[in-house]
């Protein structure tokens, strides 16, 4: 299976409307302190094999990096994991601030 693409405006439509959505971010710690999505959950992506049992496969998940080149190795690692609904956010947390919300800082 293909890991679909998320827009950042697509994210933010689903939040609005509280569509329950897993937000997963791959980054490393120094960064998602410096800049997240709020209720986003931290397992950086070298640490994603090891804690791949803490999160929940009947859920929808949408995977975050910076840009989304690491959001997509891990969109792609869970999707091969059996994880079926899984979301790579296209242009990562560098597009959310862009289109969606200014207060998330740039890096």
């Amino acid at each position: 299976m293909t890991v679909q693409n998320l827009s950042v405006k697509e994210l933010n439509a689903r939040l609005q409307a509280q569509d329950d959505v897993f937000l997963l971010d791959v980054r490393e710690p120094s960064e998602f302190n410096y800049a997240s999505i709020a209720d986003s959950v931290l397992i950086p992506l070298n640490q994603l094999p090891g804690r791949v049992a803490e999160l929940d496969s009947s859920k929808e998940i949408v995977v975050i990096c910076h840009h989304g080149m690491r959001s997509m190795q891990a969109a792609q690692y869970l999707d091969r994991s059996g994880f079926t609904q899984v979301f790579n956010l296209q242009g990562g947390i560098d597009a959310w601030s862009l289109e969606c919300d200014s207060a998330v800082r740039r890096y």
